[in-house]
């Protein structure tokens, strides 16, 4: 399954501002290199799909993708069912470990966007980086060996 980055944001702080990026560093077992996640042993980084938010906004028109405070937001790749296969992103490779349930943190942003990220791994995914390197907005992306309808769709 074969897509590409769209956009990338970095977390300054838990709870924090999510800044627009053009490029980043993952680095293996660590995650983004500058993020506020940055050596968590689990969610190192975080996944939405565009195609999601393009169906998103056709109902919550307020909602922007940055609202759901994820690391990637990639187009043509499907991620519902992905856990345990490897995504790579530009020079980098991630391990998917599974969805990213979205919380209360999605309403305060956007009324009613929490239970629009709730079902069919809306949300995203997170993971953890396997082999580090740079990554940047229009890299590709890419699941080797699925097809855009395989990954639980």
């Amino acid at each position: 399954m074969d897509g590409k980055i769209e956009a990338i944001w970095v977390k300054r702080a838990q709870r924090g501002v999510m800044d627009p990026a053009s490029s980043v560093t993952l680095v293996r077992d660590h995650g983004v290199e500058g993020d506020a996640s940055f050596g968590r042993s689990r969610r190192q980084v975080t996944l939405i799909e565009k195609e999601v938010f393009d169906r998103i906004r056709d109902r919550l028109p307020d909602a922007t993708p940055d609202m759901r405070r994820a690391n990637f937001m990639l187009s043509g790749v499907r991620l519902e069912g992905t856990r345990g296969f490897v995504l790579t992103l530009g020079g980098a490779r991630i391990l998917i470990q599974g969805e990213t349930r979205p919380c209360e943190r999605m309403d305060e942003q956007c009324l009613g966007l929490t239970d629009a990220l709730d079902p069919e791994w809306s949300g995203g995914v997170h993971g953890v980086v396997v082999e580090g390197g740079s990554v940047s907005v229009g890299d590709a992306a890419r699941i080797p060996g699925l097809s855009m309808s395989e990954g639980g769709v």
